[in-house]
């Protein structure tokens, strides 16, 4: 018998009970899905038995024995979706979920029972659990506007999101440093607006230039390839447009969008340009810029136009609009935006923001769709119907639920893992201290938060900006093991949670990492190291 202190279960499930004997996968187990939707796990089960052992089991009616049977309650009367049971006998494996997307997340915990290296013989042992998630909101994010990760890697990522039982991919799509989603309306924005011409060297502002062209950008029709994967996946995909600032790349391809589209981007301090440096650019630099979108008919058409496309490849009732980081120099000088303050009685330049943000809030919301923005949507009054991201610390998602509004708290200091994992990092990063422990021990209900306003806190999100990571190999190494971390903050009960326990089961997950040949981090993990 396969003792419970040997099998790493992360997130820990609610319940575990351990009995005697094992079942054994072999080829003549049968794999009983008896809906299209149960067929998505049984598919993800056995490609993962393909890729990883070799092995490829037949899909058919329940026979006597020797088998593993997915089903779906459909009666779920939990507000949080994913609740599943799994019971193993030396018999059969049956997986139940009140609904399809618990029944994934039970094939998912059947998937960490399998052995962590390549063997012929495939134990499980004999055990029942009941499992369900704590955050009905559970987020990973990917920045693909500073760099550009092929469709492949995306599709692996969404794979990292759905096997540590997550149900959320922000997928950043449009910086100032590359716009990454085809708009057919406005061909520019890739033909121009994906491309800059070099990228700094190190630490912003950087010692030099690479000068090496980077382009890329994702067709609709590749879009809507991976959403379907994400679908499958039970990954819900929240697209970020960024707005009103950020906006250097569509500024480049259309100036109009500028308040003054006649003046040639500024060059950070210290940057080292590669190639032409007059009109609009798209920066080859980090950081914020007060080139931002000029809040006129011309820009309300534009971003209109734009969302129309993007509501169109996302079925996600949430669209991310950003608004953060929105300097406001250029409205200051502007004689439209002046004007636009007096007629509309605004307070000032954030109140001029807020009426920016709200404008498109009551756009999308015309359209079936809730908006999402970064706390400084806060400033100046919140959109009526908004959800917050609270990035800055915890003070905007604390206003936000008090106010009503829905949070995701994504905090800097417990999810932000561009953060430098170790004290002595081996790589460039943006710079923070964000070691496993500091992400294990986070809760997401704020204690400032009175008990009935918690109800506001929809969960949580890890976020990975990628100045500093140009290649899937250095993403990789910046999430793992702390995408594991921050799984059990979302899934596990805290009551149940305990860092020592998790750090041993961690012992079989690395070998689980060495398994799907992925990059990771062993440095980073307690506090101080």
């Amino acid at each position: 018998m396969l003792k419970a202190q040997e099998i790493s279960i992360i997130p820990k499930p609610v319940k575990t009970d351990w009995q005697k004997g094992s079942f054994n996968i072999s080829k003549n187990t049968v794999l009983v899905a008896s809906s299209n939707e149960e067929k998505k796990s049984a598919d993800f089960l056995n490609d993962y038995l393909q890729q990883f052992y070799g092995l490829k089991l037949a899909i058919g009616k329940k026979p006597a024995s020797d088998f593993i049977s997915l089903s779906s309650k459909h009666a779920s009367t939990s507000v949080i979706h994913g609740r599943y049971t799994l019971n193993v006998s030396p018999s059969s494996i049956n997986i139940n979920g009140d609904n399809d997307e618990g029944t994934f997340y039970g094939m998912q915990t059947l998937i960490q029972l399998l052995p962590v290296e390549k063997t012929d013989e495939l134990k499980i042992p004999a055990l029942s659990i009941e499992d369900y998630p704590r955050f009905q909101y559970r987020g990973l994010m990917l920045d693909c506007g500073r760099h550009f990760f092929s469709v492949d890697f995306v599709k692996k990522y969404i794979d990292y999101i759905a096997m540590h039982k997550m149900n959320y991919f922000h997928w950043h799509l449009t910086e100032d440093q590359g716009w990454r989603i085809e708009i057919k309306k406005y061909p520019k924005l890739t033909g121009m607006g994906s491309c800059r011409n070099g990228t700094i060297i190190g630490h912003h502002p950087g010692t030099g230039n690479d000068n090496e062209k980077l382009c890329g950008y994702y067709t609709q029709e590749e879009i809507k390839d991976v959403v379907k994967y994400a679908t499958d996946r039970y990954v819900t995909i929240i697209p970020e447009i960024e707005m009103p600032g950020h906006s250097s790349a569509a500024i480049a391809a259309y100036p109009q969008l500028s308040c003054f589209p006649n003046e040639s981007t500024k060059i950070h301090k210290g940057v080292v340009w590669s190639g032409d440096s007059t009109g609009k650019q798209v920066q080859q630099s980090w950081g914020v810029y007060e080139d931002v979108y000029c809040p006129s008919d011309y820009t309300f058409t534009f971003i209109e136009d734009v969302l129309d496309e993007v509501m169109q490849l996302f079925p996600s009732k949430y669209i991310h609009i950003g608004g953060d980081e929105c300097p406001k120099d250029n409205w200051k000088r502007s004689e439209l935006c002046q004007k636009l303050i007096k007629e509309h009685n605004l307070k000032d330049e954030e109140g001029l923001q807020s009426y920016f943000i709200q404008r498109v809030e009551k756009y999308l919301n015309s359209k079936g769709h809730n908006i999402i923005g970064w706390d400084e949507i806060l400033e100046g009054g919140l959109a009526p119907n908004a959800t917050i991201m609270s990035w800055r610390g915890e003070k905007g998602g604390i206003q936000a639920a008090n106010q009503h509004h829905n949070v995701m708290m994504t905090p800097g200091d417990y999810c932000y893992f561009d953060h430098a994992q170790s004290k002595t990092e081996d790589s460039l990063t943006i710079g923070g201290y964000l070691p496993l422990e500091t992400v294990y021990n986070y809760n997401p209900f704020p204690g400032e938060l009175n008990t009935e306003n918690q109800k506001y806190i929809l969960g949580a999100q890890a976020n990975v900006w990628t100045e500093y990571m140009s290649n899937p190999a250095k993403v990789e190494y910046m999430i793992f093991p702390r995408l594991s971390a921050m799984s059990e903050v979302l899934w596990s009960r805290k009551e149940d949670k305990n860092f020592d326990s998790f750090l041993q089961r961690m012992q079989t997950q690395y070998k689980r990492y060495d398994l799907w040949k992925v990059n990771y981090n062993v440095k980073g993990i307690h506090k101080g190291e």
